[in-house]
């Protein structure tokens, strides 16, 4: 007799090489359905490229799902199924990869994706009880429940900022399936070790999920032969979203804040891009060179040490949200604050707010520069004249 860990190991294995050996065959399949991505002015790549590579991640991920997943846990007491609580999540996400598929061969306008991505949220809002239903408000603040209609809201908005900051990091070789993997491996071991009621189901679909990734890696990794598209993007994007609803909604302020810390990079990047267009005088969803990654290549990393980087802040973040789950009230207000300085400066350090926005490097110039305190001392005298 089989135990239940070894079966799901088993499980991970297969999921792994599903993957692996489907990878190949999306390959050949997008040349042939001209899901390509050709060299323009915003993309890195100096060629034409085979996109939609996330459909194999989508597949391998819907077979361990529905078939793989359910036959191990047919003996597990459980109120639902693992079927019943993973089918309505499955066909968002193929809602998802679709509207992505879809994009991926012909562009689709901005309106349209925005549409596909509303209808996977409203299914996951309809049909599961991943949802916004309350919130505590961390480090003290009051627990809240909202109503029906502000919590489609809110689920909807978190599902849909989650999904598009992913898609937006997505610009360089291996840099959305690495990161992706190391935010929800840490995302697993918090729904296991540190929620406060502990779900298997979900513990399992965000291992499941990771591997899923993981055998699509070696061929997005640098040189890469295949890209993510938006199939991959966006439906990794809506997962991560999707699965991170269930720390959201518990009553603790850490199980809050682990989400987002974990998050960091996609999160922080949009975050400050919306920053910087506003500040600017752009749209604030206007495309441009100066993400994360842009902002890193300019200072003469290579392609791969880029992506390494980056990977590395993901770690950080990633090392952060673990603390979190074991720190006092005080340790965690601390880290928090360190890790929003440190992103700030980080920031401001590679230029990502623009070369004139730089308040915490000029704070700090002021207090240790003698000759730019005068400087800024001089100039204030000017104005008031």
């Amino acid at each position: 007799m089989i135990t239940f860990p070894l079966q799901f190991i088993l499980v991970l294995i297969a999921t792994f090489l599903i993957s692996l050996i489907l990878t190949p065959f999306v390959r050949l399949l997008a040349f042939k359905i001209d899901a390509v991505d050709y060299p323009n002015a915003r993309r890195i790549n100096k060629k034409p490229m085979p996109s939609a590579g996330g459909l194999a991640i989508l597949l391998a991920f819907t077979i361990a799902t529905g078939v793989l997943l359910p036959m191990i846990t047919k003996g597990y007491v459980a109120k639902t199924s693992y079927l019943t609580y993973t089918l309505p999540v499955v066909v968002g996400g193929w809602i998802i990869g679709l509207t992505g598929l879809i994009d991926d061969i012909k562009e689709l306008s901005p309106r349209l994706k925005m549409l596909g991505i509303f209808l996977g949220a409203s299914v996951i809002w309809i049909f599961t009880d991943f949802r916004l239903n309350d919130f505590k408000i961390p480090f003290g603040g009051p627990f809240l429940h909202f109503d029906p209609w502000l919590s489609y809201i809110l689920t909807v908005i978190w599902i849909i900022s989650i999904t598009n900051a992913v898609n937006l990091i997505d610009g360089l070789d291996g840099l959305v399936s690495g990161v992706s993997i190391i935010s929800l491996v840490t995302m697993g071991i918090v729904s296991h070790f540190f929620l406060p009621v502990p779900n298997l189901f979900l513990t399992m679909t965000i291992f499941v999920l990771v591997m899923a990734i993981a055998g699509f890696f070696p061929f997005n990794y640098h040189p890469a032969i295949l890209y993510l598209g938006d199939t991959g993007a966006l439906f990794i994007g809506f997962m991560i979203a999707v699965l991170s609803l269930q720390g959201l909604k518990n009553a603790t302020a850490v199980a809050v804040v682990t989400p987002m810390i974990i998050l960091g990079v996609p999160i922080t990047d949009t975050f400050l891009a919306i920053v910087r267009r506003t500040l600017s005088g752009q749209k604030f969803y206007a495309p441009d060179r100066n993400h994360l990654h842009h902002r890193l290549l300019s200072l003469g990393l290579t392609h791969r040490g880029t992506v390494l980087v980056i990977y590395g802040i993901s770690m950080i973040f990633a090392m952060i949200s673990l603390l979190l789950n074991i720190s006092t009230r005080i340790g965690g207000v601390l880290l928090v604050i360190g890790l929003v300085l440190g992103v700030e400066l980080l920031a401001e350090l590679i230029g990502v707010l623009g070369p004139h926005h730089s308040p915490l490097l000029n704070c700090l110039r002021y207090i240790g520069n003698s000759a730019y305190r005068e400087e800024v001392r001089q100039n204030r005298k000017n104005k008031t004249k």
